[in-house]
């Protein structure tokens, strides 16, 4: 068991020093920015609402598209455990910096930043339970390809189909763990529906994959740099990435 953990420890440092520091950077700082915006609703009307998260999370997707298309599914996990962590650190952080007390009136302020338990556990399995099937799915999709791998084709598809799944599967597991689990104890009762939560995470990843597209030119033009550019050599050779 501490052999595993640590060849596991070692892999992911060579991989967090295998990957451009600017992605890995864009990814954390894109997942942390979700988990702060999401306190504010953008839009809502009936079933649907859409918080302020939307504005990164096509940012979160097309990092985990670019890390597998390069490093494998595998590796794109690893460093959605890894941002993950950090995000729950940096929770941590806004917790214990809202829970001082001041003379100023600072509720505003630690409302935003406390936050409430049972909404970072819901978003953090969320984003893991989305980065597994995103991450996989982008993977498996891409050995599809045989004839050219490394077409634009291959990228858009794979990127495009594996994203809704990613986004759907996250707004729904959010969804049904706030609204449907902890809400109908923690705020007087009220619940969705499940039609309600599963309606929502539906036009919820549609408009997350809309934007998937408008930015995906800019993924792909990453990936054909880094296979250029030979970027993550030394994981690349320790690793048969699919």
């Amino acid at each position: 068991m501490r052999s595993r953990l640590k060849n596991f420890i070692s892999d992911t440092v060579l991989l967090l020093r295998s990957v451009p520091s600017s992605i890995v950077s864009l990814f954390v700082l894109s997942v942390v920015l979700m988990n702060l915006l999401a306190n504010k609703t953008i839009y809502q009307r009936g079933f649907l609402a859409v918080d302020g998260g939307i504005v990164v999370s096509w940012l979160t997707f097309l990092c985990m598209d670019i890390i597998t298309k390069r490093f494998g599914a595998r590796a794109a996990t690893q460093v959605s455990v890894f941002a993950l962590a950090v995000n729950l650190l940096a929770v941590g952080i806004f917790a214990i910096v809202s829970a001082i007390p001041t003379e100023t009136d600072y509720s505003a302020f630690n409302g935003i930043f406390g936050g409430s338990w049972f909404i970072v556990l819901s978003s953090s399995l969320a984003f893991l339970a989305s980065a597994i099937v995103n991450n996989g799915l982008n993977a498996a999709i891409g050995r599809l390809f045989e004839a050219n791998p490394d077409g634009r084709a291959a990228y858009c598809t794979r990127s495009y189909v594996s994203t809704f799944i990613g986004q759907f599967v996250d707004n729904f597991v959010f969804a049904s763990l706030v609204f449907m689990v902890f809400a109908p104890i923690y705020w007087g009762g009220f619940s969705w529906t499940l039609p309600q939560c599963v309606s929502c995470s539906l036009i919820g990843a549609g408009m997350e994959l809309f934007m998937e597209v408008i930015f995906s030119p800019i993924g792909y033009g990453v990936c054909r740099r880094w296979q250029r550019e030979n970027v993550g050599s030394a994981y690349l050779n320790a690793h048969a990435v699919a």
